[in-house]
């Protein structure tokens, strides 16, 4: 392709009686790379595969005005597709699906994967990525991007707030670490910092000196947080310590400012929690959060919806996997055999909620207790990490089909019978086998008979 391919025509110099000439009755792909305060848009035919124009706009002050154009022309059918690039292209997206214009997603992975792959030239630059967006569709590599659901977009933002209460959490506990290291090393020996008792009595005193002098009443204090959960003797090694601390003294000031992040760190963990109660509520008015639930906890299946969606609308387990970051790449070379790892390209936020959740299935559930320790000792007992993460991966796999209305049993997840639980799950026939392969459910229960293909990754040790 040309270099001059890609040059751009601000929208205001279209001429606009022409381009309709020249797209009448045709299927027109409209390829968007969007950004903060300027935008391209490349106009693509598909019968031709041909470019017709390339229109820039600036962003705002130009949007409607470019929507408008392009919405208007006398085409067959029109298609728009872009990069989910944050939040930036969510009112190009309003704009054209208000106005019942497909919307597509092209993955900005495969765009700059075949940046070079197009034309030859290694460069990169909003014109020539609008064009290869477009493209990209019309190649088949997107997806339809159709706007979410309102009940999922207020989960999301409950979610998000959520979130922004727990971040400011940990924030200012880490601030208060710092400080007490400097003036009350002693304490976070004694106790966690995080706990409930510690932080009161930090909001109440603010230094070791005020808890020295008043020791009787912080005792009652720490007596009525803990409750008879705080046993005496640590009650005594913490005000032990306020007498005896290596720490500095001290000044008004300085305390005033610890006992204000001990107040904001159990702030903000009031808040978090009242909002998680809100997200769990707002969740049950969802099928696939209902169903969920009882597997991960109502909070981890809220999370899940809000970040990534239904689970149920993913075409396959795998793609539901992939969405999570859970799928699996290699980088082998040679002699080099580069070990199997996880993409780690869906939301972080997700996978530190089935991380979670894969934990307490490995606690509670002794199927998944007996696998796992197995799967340890065969490594050695050296990667305890890896075989949480492919307990994950088994239940991401699993809670797809449990959004579609199957029955979670752990028993399904391995090969219960070399665990020592029989060759044959309690469940009925029709209930769903989840079993990973390589990121795949391809093992299903429907008349009684079974079948799998996972050799690859039993070899590899990740099933």
């Amino acid at each position: 392709m040309k270099k001059r391919s890609y040059r751009s025509v601000n929208v205001k110099k279209v001429d606009a009686n022409r381009l309709a000439e020249e797209v009448r009755g045709e299927r027109v792909v409209f390829g968007v790379d969007v950004g903060k305060e300027r935008v391209f848009g490349a106009l693509w035919l598909a019968s031709t595969e041909e470019v017709k124009l390339i229109i820039s706009w600036r962003h705002t002050a130009e949007t409607l005005e470019t929507v408008e154009l392009v919405t208007g022309l006398p085409v067959s059918e029109l298609e728009v597709a872009l990069e989910p690039s944050g939040t930036y292209g969510d009112p190009l997206r309003w704009q054209f699906a208000k106005r019942g214009v497909a919307v597509y997603r092209v993955s900005p992975k495969r765009s700059h994967d075949a940046a070079e792959v197009f034309d030859g030239v290694p460069s990169w630059h909003d014109p020539k990525s609008a064009t290869l967006i477009g493209k990209l569709h019309l190649e088949g590599v997107s997806e339809l991007w159709p706007l979410r659901p309102e009940e999922e977009r207020d989960l999301a933002a409950e979610v998000g707030l959520m979130g922004m209460y727990d971040k400011q959490e940990h924030a200012n506990l880490n601030r208060l670490e710092a400080q007490m290291g400097r003036y009350w090393p002693e304490l976070c020996e004694d106790m966690a910092l995080k706990r409930r008792t510690v932080l009161e009595l930090i909001k109440e005193y603010g230094s070791p000196q005020a808890v020295a002098s008043d020791e009787e009443g912080a005792r009652r204090l720490m007596r009525k947080i803990g409750g008879s959960l705080l046993k005496e003797d640590k009650i005594e090694r913490v005000l032990e310590g306020a007498g005896i601390t290596l720490g500095m003294v001290m000044t008004e000031r300085e305390r005033t400012v610890v006992q204000a992040l001990a107040e904001e760190v159990l702030r903000c963990r009031a808040k978090a929690r009242v909002v998680q109660l809100s997200v769990e509520a707002m969740g049950e008015n969802l099928q696939s959060v209902h169903r969920m639930g009882p597997v991960v906890g109502k909070t981890t299946a809220a999370v899940l919806v809000s970040k990534v969606g239904d689970p149920a609308r993913y075409e396959s387990a795998s793609s539901f996997v992939k969405a999570l970051g859970l799928n699996l790449k290699e980088r082998s070379s040679g002699k080099l055999q580069g070990q199997l790892k996880i993409t780690k390209r869906g939301p972080g936020i997700c996978r530190f909620y089935l991380y979670m959740a894969a934990l307490r299935l490995i606690m509670r559930d002794p199927v998944t207790k007996v696998w796992y320790e197995r799967k340890v000792a065969r490594q050695g007992g050296k990667y305890k990490n890896k075989a949480v993460v492919a307990v994950m991966r088994k239940l991401a796999a699993a809670l797809w089909h449990v959004a579609r209305g199957k029955v979670f049993d752990s028993k399904l997840l391995y090969d219960a019978a070399k665990l020592g639980f029989g060759g044959k799950s309690e469940t009925s026939r029709t209930q769903l086998l989840c079993w990973m392969d390589g990121g795949q459910a391809g093992m299903f229960v429907d008349s009684g008979h079974s079948q799998h293909t996972g050799e690859v990754f039993h070899q590899a040790g990740l099933i």
